[in-house]
């Protein structure tokens, strides 16, 4: 989860390092720091909060770190902790006992607990409680002048999962790198190479880029990179340009990068579904499965966390409809885990927004070696669960740098909807008729998502001022709603700290409406639906109690909700536009993420680097 960029070339190093953190920053803002290789030596700064606070501290050292800007070789580190406390001893880089090797870490070492013992048995003094300062005492222990080969034996006696940086003072121009389930990419530039958790730490610089797989070691110089694999012999990794472009430099005009991300969202729907909408329904090739194949699943089984784990909620409702296929939803952290009964006929759909959460990844190699179609449904080619998946749905989303999910949940569900439909039409369960007005209502969807981000940001923005020192809010829905209100409840939680539930509004009577006191917010998603009846009544019950109710509905529906004893007093009302019901989660959503990041303005918080969180969760 941690961001890590080095730099090894014939440019002073300091601003590619600090540019490069600036595009990862989405990784971790809890610490940051940077090490330098300069004529005489190595030299570091760190400081704790996010990347302004490293460069606060660089510009007002009054030239005692005027070092930092001279060299052209160095590595940088923006952290989200793991081990350890959050403070400038625990910020990388971090030194061995000599301090003749730094180290930037992305991960967790298992056995760093071991390894500090053993060391502390023999003498040496650990300045840090963080697991990656083992890692640069094992290699500086393991050091005697070829850097290389003490981290190939120090990689050796790790356990875990990570990806790290060394270098070295007493071989200026060389970065080693190694990886083990976690993101690490090379940039290929002139005379020059990068490397970086994330191909937009270099891109504005270079996009010839080489993928390190699993395993490998990676020994880079100005005008040298070789690759070893885990066996130690050399290897070849194909360089590849990548032609999507980074876009990521401003915030357009927009307060916050989530803002400006919840206004891309009807775009980035269009984007998943360019090309995919044919004349006679969905055409989906890179799922590597014919007609035939497809017709004789006997079930899906959708392996996701956090948002992306409500975008398949809200597929499941819509696939089992459309295709008359077992939907099965699950929780990749728990899947991995267990020993999951996978019958040959099962598809497998492995959802994962940056491509490297590490337990999807894991429960997406489980589900294949268990002989399973595993199809990877993410935003970034190249990542990861690219390589490992037998094929690639992607979101075309963009890049998302708020770490609270918008554009890219959106994107991931209207994919989810044209496999759904991909799959009705391989398996007949729908006809022509009905199939061609399901693709001409998913092409509706990104004008009537950007219709609604208009019409509710007023409403919204009134609203969160309200409710913005409520204590508790209660988000129901049934059917699809009831997922569309799970994703609700996470966004406020995400960026506001307010405990939010999500039920199903069937479930209130089972304990949840203990909660309801006089005023708390009640969110219902209660767009048209053929539950709608019965979700009034539940309505009446929370109302009944003293409940704020706000609710979302459909434009042709308001009457069914509107004020008065027959609905119960609804305190406030989000209109969003006709769709077929089954889409209407792409619509419905966005008033909630316009709630939760209003709630969160009024409450005077950082909606783009929420506390505790970070966007890519490479560890478990």
């Amino acid at each position: 989860m941690c961001g890590i960029v080095g730099y090894v070339g014939p440019r002073p190093c300091q601003a590619l390092l600090l540019g490069g953190l600036a595009t990862l920053e989405y990784r971790g803002y809890d610490s940051a720091g940077l090490a330098v290789q300069h004529e005489v030596g190595i030299d570091t700064v760190r400081a704790v909060g996010n990347l302004q606070a490293l460069r606060d501290k660089i510009d007002s050292s009054n030239g005692a770190l005027a070092t930092l800007a001279q060299g052209t070789c160095g590595i940088g580190h923006t952290r989200w902790a793991t081990h350890g406390r959050v403070c400038e001893d625990n910020a990388h880089p971090h030194t061995d006992a000599a301090r003749r090797v730094f180290v930037v870490l992305n991960g967790i070492v298992e056995n760093h607990d071991e390894l500090r013992a053993a060391f502390e048995a023999g003498g040496v003094a650990f300045r840090t409680d963080n697991d990656a300062e083992a890692v640069a005492q094992l290699i500086g222990a393991l050091y005697d002048g070829d850097l290389p080969t003490a981290v190939r034996e120090a990689y050796a006696q790790l356990h875990g999962h990570f990806a790290f940086v060394a270098m070295s003072v007493d071989e200026p121009g060389l970065l080693v790198a190694a990886r083990r389930e976690c993101p690490l990419v090379v940039g290929v530039g002139e005379g020059e190479h990068f490397v970086a958790s994330a191909i937009s730490a270099f891109a504005e610089h270079t996009r010839e880029v080489r993928v390190i797989e699993d395993g490998d070691l990676v020994v880079l110089r100005c005008h040298e990179m070789s690759v070893y694999d885990a066996a130690g012999d050399l290897v070849d990794r194909p360089t590849r340009t990548v032609d999507a472009a980074v876009d990521i430099a401003g915030r357009e005009g927009h307060e916050t990068y989530m803002l400006k991300e919840i206004h891309e969202q009807g775009a980035a729907v269009a984007r998943t579904l360019e090309g995919r909408l044919g004349e006679d329904g969905v055409v989906l090739d890179e799922l590597g499965l014919d007609d035939g194949e497809l017709a004789s699943l006997d079930s899906l089984r959708i392996i996701a966390c956090g948002t992306s784990l409500h975008a398949g909620l809200i597929a499941r409702y819509a696939i089992e409809r459309w295709a008359k296929l077992p939907v099965e939803v699950e929780v990749a952290s728990e899947f991995r885990y267990r020993e999951p009964v996978l019958r040959p006929g099962a598809l497998i759909v492995g959802i994962t927004q940056s491509g490297e959460t590490a337990d999807t990844l894991a429960a997406m190699r489980l589900a294949r070696s268990c002989g399973a179609h595993v199809i990877a449904l993410t935003n970034v080619v190249g990542s990861q669960a690219t390589r490992d998946a037998d094929a690639v749905l992607l979101t075309r989303a963009g890049m998302e740098v708020g770490v609270a999910a918008t554009k890219t949940f959106a994107a991931q569900v209207a994919a989810l909807y044209a496999l759904g439909l991909r799959l009705a039409r391989a398996r007949g369960t729908l006809d022509a008729d009905e199939l061609a007005r399901l693709t001409g209502e998913l092409r509706r969807l990104p004008a009537l998502i950007d219709a609604t981000v208009a019409r509710s940001l007023q409403p919204a923005r009134v609203l969160g001022g309200q409710l913005a020192r409520s204590e508790l809010f209660l988000f129901i829905g049934r059917d699809v709603g009831s997922a569309v209100a799970m994703e609700g409840a996470l966004k406020l939680k995400e960026i506001t700290y307010v405990p939010a539930e999500a039920y199903a509004a069937g479930e209130l009577k089972h304990g949840p409406i203990a909660l309801i006191s006089e005023d708390t917010p009640v969110v219902v998603c209660a767009t048209a639906s053929p539950l709608s009846d019965k979700l009034r009544s539940n309505i009446e019950e929370v109302a009944a109690r003293g409940a704020r109710v706000i609710a979302v509905v459909s434009e042709g529906d308001q009457a069914r909700f509107a004020r008065g004893a027959a609905a119960g007093p609804i305190a406030h009302r989000f209109v969003v536009p006709d769709v077929d019901w089954l889409l209407a989660p792409l619509v419905a959503v966005v008033p909630l993420q316009l709630l939760a990041y209003e709630i969160a303005a009024a409450r005077g918080l950082n909606v783009d680097q929420p506390r505790n969180l970070a966007k890519t969760v490479t560890v478990e």
